[in-house]
């Protein structure tokens, strides 16, 4: 006989699953081709029961991108204290990790995903977001050494998503580039963000730095 009720305790617990498992999906095998049927029989539930966590699969996504997010944070910093890696090595390795996130269990949106998901969120879930992505991205940048100001983050954030989001459009959503270089295209792209971020790392962020 199925259960009927579930304590405080068991519902936080089959939250954290769902997002978990949500997250191992999505990363592997892409947020398009996961389906809320796969994540629930994965943790065991219903499709009712799914429901009353997440009312859309958006909703979920969303869930799962603020899940991972320390996550990466811990990945960084511990790419940068790994003596084996230089700093900009240790860089660019965070960055083609995300880029080729489905081989790292880093979930990246595609354009088409991030298209379908921003038109279903509400204004405010989208101010949250787009809070959450900056206190992200700023973290990381501060885990590279460079001082995370606004306007250091914007740019970041997006060389960074720019390279993410070509890849994954490659060469499907992207046809008219050629897919034979799109190895060669991502490792030039990083390679540029690199020198940027270590052009950022050595210079004072404003004049009273130099005081």
């Amino acid at each position: 006989m199925p259960r009927v009720a579930y304590s405080e305790e068991d519902r936080e617990r089959i939250r954290a699953e769902l997002i978990t498992v949500g997250l191992e999906l999505m990363a592997k095998q892409g947020i398009q081709h996961t389906t809320v049927e796969q994540v629930y029989k994965r943790v065991g539930i219903s499709r009712t029961f799914f429901y009353s966590f997440f009312p859309t699969k958006e909703d979920l996504v969303i869930e799962t991108l603020y899940w991972q997010q320390p996550k990466i944070i811990e990945y960084v910093q511990q790419l940068m204290a790994d003596p084996a890696l230089t700093w900009r090595d240790a860089v660019k390795k965070f960055l083609h990790d995300c880029c080729y996130g489905e081989q790292y269990g880093i979930a990246v949106l595609t354009m088409e995903e991030q298209q379908l998901i921003f038109k279903r969120l509400s204004k405010e879930s989208y101010q949250v977001f787009r809070h959450k992505q900056h206190l992200l991205f700023g973290k990381i940048l501060e885990g590279f050494g460079i001082r995370a100001d606004a306007q250091r983050i914007n740019l970041f954030t997006n060389l960074s998503l720019t390279a993410m989001v070509i890849r994954r459009a490659l060469p499907n959503t992207l046809p008219l580039f050629v897919p034979e270089a799109a190895d060669e295209t991502i490792d030039f792209q990083l390679d540029a963000i690199v020198d940027v971020l270590e052009k950022l790392r050595m210079v004072p962020q404003n004049l009273n730095d130099e005081k």
